[in-house]
């Protein structure tokens, strides 16, 4: 699909969410290796709210205005530019502007963007629609468009043992010191070898609310282990899937669905989207 769309277009952009430790981990190291993909650039998207988050703020406060727990989440961000530079990829920050946000903090975070060599806009698309990220757009841009290309390298061979991928995403993309594996795990691991699947690339899966598989660890979490409890063979898509934590495998539904608030009237009006 990628392919196909860079024969019909002059840029490509791929949506790889749930945090660079997650979606753009696997979109480099497992697509791009299989693809013989090589990127140009990393856009990572950043909202207020979850930096604040990060920050220590309580999730029912978010929309009060608080540069301070701004600035002291802005580590979380710092880490996933590290990540970037990792793959030897440059990074652009979009700040993915909420109706709530003050201008006060948007301008905090593009100061500190600055403060750090990084270009950031403020995106408000939602509200404004393409005008809203036309300076994100030409930005990528202009940095896709560069003579010079990007010296792209994943994290891992293939060909490694299966514990030197786990390890290296581990610590260099989570900042673990190292990893525990549960005896599930360990047997796991045997049975692949058995198999003769040592040669798959990994797929982890994590909380996203943490860099840590601990989703109360905020920030930029220091001194933890990655504990993998079993790791499961897709043999058919042909790659390993490490479980860390207590999590639930199909990420993104809220505990709340937004179909609770929806309703409608009996003329038709609909009520509660937004």
């Amino acid at each position: 699909a990628t392919r196909m769309g860079l024969s019909l277009s002059d840029y490509v952009v791929t949506e790889a969410g749930f945090g660079f430790d997650l979606g753009a981990e696997k979109f480099l190291d497992i697509k791009c290796q299989s693809a013989g993909l090589a990127p140009s650039a990393v856009v990572i998207v950043a909202t207020i709210r979850a930096l604040k988050y990060h920050g220590g703020k309580d999730l029912k406060t978010l929309a009060e205005p608080d540069v301070d727990a701004l600035l002291r989440g802005v580590c979380n961000l710092d880490k996933h530019l590290d990540s970037a530079q990792a793959f030897g990829l440059p990074a652009v920050v979009a700040i993915n502007r909420f109706p709530g946000d003050s201008q006060q903090e948007i301008d905090a975070l593009l100061q500190y963007c600055a403060a750090i060599q990084t270009p950031a806009f403020d995106c408000d698309i939602w509200a404004r629609g393409g005008a809203g990220g036309l300076g994100l757009a030409e930005s990528v841009a202009a940095i896709a468009d560069r003579p010079e290309k990007p010296s792209f390298t994943p994290l891992y061979r293939w060909d490694e043992p299966v514990e030197t991928k786990i390890a290296r995403i581990a610590t260099r993309i989570y900042g673990a010191d190292g990893v525990t594996y549960a005896p599930k795990a360990q047997a796991d691991l045997r049975k692949i070898e058995r198999l003769g699947l040592q040669d798959l690339p990994i797929c982890i899966a994590k909380t996203q609310k943490s860099l840590s598989d601990n989703p109360e660890r905020r920030g930029r979490p220091q001194g933890f282990d990655i504990t993998v409890r079993e790791i499961e063979i897709a043999a058919g898509a042909r790659f390993l899937i490490p479980i860390t934590g207590d999590i639930m495998r199909m990420p993104g539904l809220p505990e709340y669905p937004a179909a609770e608030t929806i309703d409608i009237d009996a003329e038709g009006n609909i009520s509660g989207l937004f």
